[in-house]
């Protein structure tokens, strides 16, 4: 680590106004370790990936997204395929991938974490989805890709009630969505191992590529993890109620189970559509940042990012 852009989202998290001093303390470390290091302050949406844009070009070796899961994933938008490496330091609400990588402390502890970590080309999710013109675009994550209703989930926070009351909110929410939501159904097709395509039709899938969400969630997806070059799903075949309770329960206790009605799947790409004659828009989410609705494509794709992981961390 020679040169590093530091990508900052003062809007990250809560308690928003220490931010700063945070930060600088997070830059003077690395100024101290003989680093170059500059700090950019995002002022709106799509301005860390700008930015991030601008460090490639600019020569820089190491982006450092400070913020949430949002930030990070904007910033990989523009470092997959390229040789510069990225670092993740938490400032958000959401901090799934610092999480997993053990990067959870002050900016100031996690960069000197940093600074002895080891750059590893990890694979990179891909989502390939149309926006609400039409258009054909695509998304790399790290994180986790989902359709129904934890993308609804998304939907639904407020930016500014997030930053005011944090993970509480997602928590609120989630059970208003359990109370009310339809779990409308959609069909998927898994393609696995050249083992020809597996139909099925389910009200929520997400595709896990950490191994600890970190928080209430912990260890979801069993199995899942950055390294592995296929998808971790769980497909839930059910509209009942009942059943998600269960699994949820399960999941805040450590002892999740997979059976029929929720079912652990390992596949190379998954295609999600409309059930047929369904009129009920369905949505989908990448790393938490909300896409559209289906269909989709999810799939591992076929360039890399390089990730700073610490010496301890197995992700």
């Amino acid at each position: 680590m020679r040169r590093v852009a530091l990508i900052y989202n003062p809007a990250s998290g809560q308690n928003s106004g220490r931010r700063s001093g945070q930060v600088h303390a997070a830059l003077t470390v690395l100024r101290e370790a003989g680093v170059e290091a500059e700090a950019l302050v995002t002022n709106a949406a799509g301005s860390a990936g700008a930015y991030a844009e601008e460090a490639v070009e600019q020569g820089y070796d190491t982006v450092l997204a400070c913020g949430g899961d949002g930030t990070v994933h904007e910033v990989l938008q523009c470092l997959v395929g390229t040789r510069v490496a990225l670092g993740v330091v938490p400032l958000g609400t959401a901090n799934a991938l610092a999480a997993d990588l053990g990067l959870l402390g002050s900016p100031a502890e996690v960069v000197r974490k940093l600074l002895n970590s080891t750059p590893v080309e990890v694979p990179v999710g891909r989502i390939a989805y149309r926006d609400g013109r039409g258009a054909a675009l695509s998304r790399y994550f790290m994180v986790a890709a989902g359709v129904g209703a934890d993308a609804l989930l998304m939907a639904r926070l407020d930016a500014g009630l997030k930053r005011r009351f944090g993970y509480a909110l997602y928590l609120v929410e989630a059970i208003r969505i359990w109370a009310t939501s339809s779990f409308p159904l959609f069909e998927v097709a898994f393609t696995s191992n050249g083992n020809g395509t597996r139909m099925e039709e389910a009200s929520q899938l997400l595709a896990v590529r950490v191994r600890s969400f970190g928080g209430v969630l912990g260890k979801l997806v069993p199995g899942a993890t950055l390294r592995d070059g296929s998808l971790r799903l769980v497909a839930f075949r059910t509209r009942n109620r009942l059943h998600y309770l269960r699994f949820l329960m399960a999941v805040l206790a450590g002892r999740q189970t997979f059976a029929h009605e929720i079912e652990l799947l390992e596949a190379d790409s998954v295609e999600v559509r409309p059930r047929k004659g369904s009129r009920t828009q369905v949505l989908v989410e990448a790393d938490g940042e909300v896409l559209g609705a289906l269909p989709v494509r999810i799939e591992i794709a076929s360039q890399t990012v390089t990730l700073l992981i610490p010496p301890n961390a197995r992700p």
